[in-house]
């Protein structure tokens, strides 16, 4: 190669490298910050006076944790609750003793609402006293991943649920998840099992979305496949459940609290190498979605290339538990 050629490259190259990096700092995430009436919650039995949280590194407890998160939800979550609950109070394990009555406790996490969300969920919460409903109230809008995250690192339970509040995810299919991790992770181990909608393309629930959506669902698979979890079909379905080591691992080292933050989770769980396993569940589309398509397709691009970039630099980097 020419000399002047291979010193315009190299200083070309000097000039791009900084600029990258420099860039990638601008555009990331401030840290996660947690105030500390976010580290209390409230309940039927305490719905003036805060209780403290406890942690995720914590022992568990409880069979389950649901957590829910929820932004000015007083529309569509009584709906939601009164299957959840129901379901709850059926539900069975099976374990080397037999079967049981599941363990459990729902964790709702009001993200800044604005319609009182929360006064709604200590209302759900006292008409149903049997169930430990637990409501944490975050000061300021984090976002839906760092809602969900908040909960996950104040949960009790074995084993970790996700499930948003619209009630669009049939809440019954738990049982389908759980059957999976019991195969995947009889000992729970580290695990993740996610629910799939990815069966539904073809009908009338899919079909009958928007033209925009269904566009944004095929070009957000295809952008998935570049970074690294095409292997999953159905990376946005809100509903996940995660095994208490798996959670140890994923969520504190979670960065992103937007709505792409489901890819970090999935990327986080390949690099950890814990076991994915996609099953598939019912689902519909329920009127009130938060989701602005053209502004949060664009955000979900940016924090993708952000999330890819990070870790490819190695400024957000992940370490297994010993």
């Amino acid at each position: 190669m020419d000399p002047p050629l291979l010193a315009n490259v190299a200083a070309t190259i000097a000039v791009l490298i900084p600029t990258f990096y420099l860039a990638l700092v601008f555009l990331s995430p401030s840290p996660i910050v947690t105030r500390p009436s976010e580290k209390t919650y409230r309940s039927h039995t305490s719905p003036t006076t805060p209780l403290p949280l406890p942690s995720l590194s914590d022992k568990g407890s409880l069979d389950l944790s649901v957590v829910i998160p929820a932004y000015n939800e007083t529309a569509r979550l009584p709906a939601m609750l009164d299957t959840t609950l129901a379901h709850l109070r059926a539900s069975t394990s099976t374990s080397t003793k037999g079967n049981h009555r599941r363990t459990h406790e729902l964790l709702i996490v009001d993200d800044g609402s604005k319609d009182g969300t929360s006064a709604l969920a200590l209302k759900l919460a006292a008409q149903n006293p049997t169930i430990d409903i637990r409501v944490i109230t975050l000061e300021k809008n984090l976002g839906k991943g760092g809602t969900v995250r908040h909960g996950m690192l104040h949960a009790r339970g074995h084993r970790l649920l996700m499930v948003d509040a619209d009630g669009a995810s049939r809440f019954e299919d738990l049982e389908v998840l759980w059957k999976a991790m019991d195969a995947l992770a009889p000992e729970n181990e580290p695990a993740v099992v996610v629910g799939s909608r990815a069966h539904l393309v073809k009908t009338e629930a899919v079909v009958k979305r928007s033209l925009v959506r269904n566009i944004l669902m095929y070009g957000l698979h295809t952008i998935l496949r570049i970074v690294g979890v095409g292997h999953i079909r159905d990376t946005q379905c809100g509903f996940k459940l995660f095994t208490r080591r798996a959670a140890q691992q994923i969520f504190p080292a979670q960065h992103l609290a937007t709505w792409i933050f489901d890819v970090e989770l999935l990327l986080l769980a390949k690099q950890l190498g814990i076991p994915v396993a996609e099953v598939p569940v019912e689902w519909h589309e329920v009127a009130g979605s938060k989701l602005n398509v053209v502004k949060d397709s664009l955000q979900m691009l940016r924090d993708l290339l952000v999330l890819r970039g990070n870790q490819l630099v190695g400024r957000w980097k992940v370490t297994p538990l010993q």
